[in-house]
């Protein structure tokens, strides 16, 4: 069902909301003078209406049971927030330019999470696009945008949408996103876009209102969970399976990264995630490319992304908490609450062997056996990271890596991530040691959720014994605080940092067994004892072996090598990158011993057999 305000061209506009407990829905037309037309209601319960003279700009709510005005739940636009009234748009007014475009398979994705809003001084999907060589010129592959949904007020992470179907106003709109998103084509840049099917935001939320879009089976932690597997659940499956294909199809999108999948709580014999990964491989077949359903979970779950005749969901990929929390306890020291189940090195073997770090052990966190069997999946399925948007952000202070660590510890969380066998994607300002914090805000209207949300910040913390004043949520000064400083990026460590970044991703591109990503061929060692790891990846005769060092000392160790000639191409102990002087050979053979300088990296490449070399 094609559902929300669907202009058929010529001023003629149909429009279909789904309420299927109501006895009376009418559409008003805010306009001059005003007008309310009634509307038919089908088997299914949903409400349709055909009209003449609704051009697009035309503002409307729907008023149910004669007497309460409401915003469309599949607004397309709310230009006056999310009490106001929608808005019909023409979504073949846009003229793309990207017809070109046939999308970037998992496996060449490099991929770049920002937040809109934060991103640049201006804030808006316009401001991004200056932004975009310096993307390219970094190596990035893909950009991945935190959620554009419609959020109460001007600011906000996104994750408290309330009209999933809608652009955020303050950001641009349904014109500026398409902008952006044909610049990224046009420049050979992949776009995903963050979606939450697990709960909408508290203000402005009135699906309710509609129907039974919600139930109280389950809960979450924003409260009632979504309706997938109770009475009437066709319909609201259909609600947000309409909205993935509407980011594809009126957006270009190329791949949804599906928020805390974890949320969603669907007992049916067919769950809502395999249906969706269903339809949407529908929608890639009729399109002649894939797009893509990228899962954010803590379940540690392969399910998510096997395949359906497998017992799995079919999702294409999904982030590894894992990978990030074992690096983060390592470089920072801190065991706080989840961080307690990880420290060791033994952790990022794992990790980096078996996809996850807990795949059916106990965990002290959870106080039980957490995750299951994924080794047997492929390394492109992966997504990992040093740094996101809930790892920093979810910190009372909003603290980066970049102040919790050393300079040179930054390089040895960059060379893991970057120069491992998954997806890497990076957090904005990370290639260049961007300083500021990344915080919590909110620009909500109400007193008392306004309250709620500060003291529910505050009890989040409480796992981990941060002792500082948390920042105020709503506090203007504390979104102005979150945004990137641009013109620290060729200063000094920053710009270094930023060059080390571009070489680790063009190693990446230009060593087959480094770009080639197999979890066949490659051996990974480490010791908890002078905690170092050492990753050996070998494809069609490109060997390469990349060694760090997590701890503050020297190591000597003697290297075990295939035969052959074996030559340094990066080393972040070099002074070029601001390092604290080489102890490495130019070339290393099989028995060597070396000496390796704490929290440092190298990267050899066997020479004589180097395919792309």
């Amino acid at each position: 069902m094609n559902i929300g305000p669907n202009n058929l061209g010529k001023g003629v506009c149909e429009f279909i909301v789904w309420a299927p407990l109501l006895e009376n829905v009418s559409l008003k037309l805010v306009s001059t003078p005003e007008r309310i037309i009634p509307m038919k209601k089908d088997s299914k319960g949903y409400w349709k209406v055909m009209v003449e003279g609704v051009l697009p700009g035309t503002l409307y709510f729907y008023r149910l049971e004669n007497k309460t005005d409401r915003p469309d739940p599949s607004s397309r636009f709310q230009p006056k927030g999310v009490h106001g009234p929608s808005q019909v748009i023409d979504p073949n007014e846009f003229k793309w330019q990207d017809e070109k475009w046939k999308g970037i398979e998992l496996k060449d994705l490099i991929m770049y999470e920002l937040h809109p809003g934060t991103f640049t001084e201006g804030g808006t999907f316009k401001d991004i696009i200056p932004r975009l060589d310096h993307l390219k010129e970094l190596g990035i592959t893909a950009v991945e945008l935190m959620p554009v949904a419609q959020f109460p007020g001007s600011r906000n992470w996104g994750y408290d949408g309330a009209y999933p179907f809608a652009v955020q106003n303050s950001y641009g709109g349904p014109d500026g996103l398409k902008i952006l998103v044909n610049a990224c084509h046009k420049k050979g840049l992949a776009v995903i876009l963050d979606v939450v099917y697990n709960h909408l935001g508290p203000e402005g939320n009135y699906l309710s209102n509609y129907g039974p879009y919600f139930t109280d089976k389950y809960r979450t932690p924003w409260g009632e969970a979504i309706n997938f597997d109770g009475e009437y659940s066709n319909e609201v499956r259909n609600y947000f399976i309409e909205n993935a294909l509407h980011w594809f199809s009126n957006y270009h999108i190329d791949a949804l990264r599906l928020d805390a999948i974890h949320g969603i709580t669907d007992m049916s014999a067919k769950p809502f995630l395999t249906e969706l990964a269903e339809k949407v491989r529908d929608f890639s077949e009729a399109k002649g490319r894939k797009f893509f359903l990228i899962a954010e979970s803590d379940l540690n779950d392969s399910r998510v992304i096997r395949p359906r005749k497998s017992g799995g969901y079919g999702l294409d990929a999904q982030w590894s908490d894992d990978f990030h929390h074992s690096i983060h306890t390592i470089l920072t020291g801190e065991k706080e609450g989840y961080y307690k189940d990880f420290g060791k090195i033994e952790h990022i073997v794992k990790t980096l062997n078996e996809r996850f770090a807990y795949s059916g052990e106990y965990s002290e966190y959870r106080k039980r056996n957490h995750g299951n069997y994924a080794r047997d999946l492929p390394a492109e399925q992966f997504i990992v990271f040093s740094q996101n948007h809930d790892q920093t952000g979810n910190r009372m202070l909003g603290d980066r890596l970049t102040n919790l660590v050393s300079f040179e510890a930054l390089k040895v969380a960059a060379g893991l991530t970057l120069l491992s066998p998954y997806i890497p994607l990076l957090f904005m300002g990370e290639e260049y040691g961007e300083d500021s914090p990344f915080l919590y805000f909110v620009d909500h209207s109400d007193i008392d959720l306004i309250e709620a949300v500060r003291n529910g910040r505050k009890k989040e913390f409480e796992a981990f014994n941060w002792k500082a004043e948390l920042p105020d949520p709503q506090a203007v000064e504390t979104f102005l605080r979150s945004k990137l400083n641009w013109g620290k990026k060729e200063e000094d460590h920053h710009g270094v940092l930023l060059a080390f970044y571009k070489e680790l991703i063009h190693l990446r591109k230009k060593i087959f067994s480094l770009a080639y990503i197999d979890k066949e061929r490659i051996e990974v060692t480490g010791s908890d004892e002078d905690k170092t790891l050492f990753i050996r990846r070998e494809k069609a005769g490109s060997n390469v072996l990349c060694f760090f060092c997590f701890g503050r000392e020297e190591v000597q160790t003697k290297i075990s090598l295939p035969e052959g000639k074996w030559k340094k191409a990066l080393d972040s102990t070099e002074s070029r990158w601001k390092g604290t002087g080489t102890l490495l050979p130019e070339k290393i053979n099989d028995g060597q011993e070396i000496t390796i300088k704490g929290e440092s990296l190298a990267v050899y490449i066997m020479e004589a057999l180097n395919g792309k070399e």
